[in-house]
């Protein structure tokens, strides 16, 4: 069973933009503006659906109950209490030899931690995961985190759909992956309410699993990030990398680090928040200059999407009438 509960605050009525990294938000906003994007989006869900895109990712799963994994199920209570969660989404533990975990879905979103995982990891650590996955449905990332899944596997088997076109279309939805994952790290440490778990599930991330790994040293990497210039000109560079859905875990710390020591987390703990239904408070104005520069950063990226998006179309046309 988990630990004994430290007293933590309840975020009540919390708003996902609370948590959320400005630059996830303009990679998002870009994302959308892509030309028939929608449209594409669409087509690809009207062939897979909602039933069938549940009954793929979790053919060979568990669902998580008070007699199933009770100790995963506590914990995930836990969380959804402390992130006032609007609704308790199924929660699913599979067996996979990787740490990971995910949220999917498309109307009904469900999130998925890898056996692995659960027997790793400490509660503190396994609530800052299960805070994260979270955060990505609060935010309304599972249905581009499933397009993503989609366009992956679909390539990976050669679909004829997924040509140079729809590739381009893929890499402008990882580049917005990437800047997601920095939202929801945030969403992981309001769930612990305490920095340090974030730190240490980077450091298993990068393969610290072994006790003779040093969290301090593990830090102290991040800082050579911090001390050589600009880190957000560090942290965009490196998260460039196509085919990558996540930025790297030392780029992680560094960003959560960056956080926790703005101020920002001990504002929302004193209840300076976002609540749902209200428009973002003065303090975040800031955030509009972070979007555009980052806009300005990511333009090469999204323009390639958006000449790629109508030949995509064409694809899915020419494709379904033969059919």
């Amino acid at each position: 069973m988990p630990e004994p509960l430290r007293p933590k605050r309840i975020l009540t009525n919390i708003d996902s933009r609370s948590w959320e990294h400005p630059a996830d938000r303009a990679a998002l906003n870009a994302l959308r503006q892509i030309p028939v994007f929608d449209e594409v989006l669409r087509k690809i869900l009207e062939i897979f659906g909602e039933k069938a895109t549940r009954l793929a990712f979790l053919a060979s799963a568990v669902r998580v109950t008070p007699a199933q994994y009770g100790r995963v199920h506590a914990l995930y209570q836990e969380v959804c209490r402390t992130l006032d969660a609007p609704a308790e989404y199924p929660l699913y533990v599979t067996q996979n030899p990787t740490l990971n975990a995910a949220a999917y879905g498309m109307s009904k979103p469900f999130i998925i931690v890898h056996d692995t995982l659960v027997k790793t990891f400490d509660d503190d650590e396994l609530r800052f995961v299960l805070g994260h996955e979270l955060g990505h449905v609060m935010s309304g990332h599972t249905l581009y985190n499933t397009m993503i899944r989609l366009l992956l596997a679909l390539a990976s088997m050669g679909f004829p759909i997924v040509g140079l076109a729809a590739r381009a279309i893929l890499l402008a939805l990882l580049e917005w992956s990437r800047k997601a994952e920095l939202s929801c790290d945030r969403a992981g440490i309001l769930s612990v309410q305490d920095p340090e778990p974030g730190l240490r599930v980077m450091l298993k991330f990068a393969g610290g699993t072994s006790p003779e790994a040093n969290l301090a040293e593990f830090i102290r990497q991040s800082d050579e990030y911090r001390e050589t210039g600009d880190l957000g000109d560090q942290v965009y560079k490196v998260l460039n990398l196509l085919g990558m859905t996540h930025p790297f875990p030392v780029l992680r710390v560094a960003e959560q680090r960056n956080w926790f020591e703005s101020g920002a987390y001990e504002r929302i703990l004193a209840g300076d928040y976002i609540r749902r239904g209200e428009s973002p408070p003065p303090y975040r104005e800031d955030f509009a200059e972070a979007s555009k520069s980052y806009s300005e950063s990511a333009k090469e990226t999204f323009g390639q999407a958006a000449d790629a998006a109508r030949k995509v179309m064409d694809g899915f046309r020419a494709g379904f009438n033969r059919g």
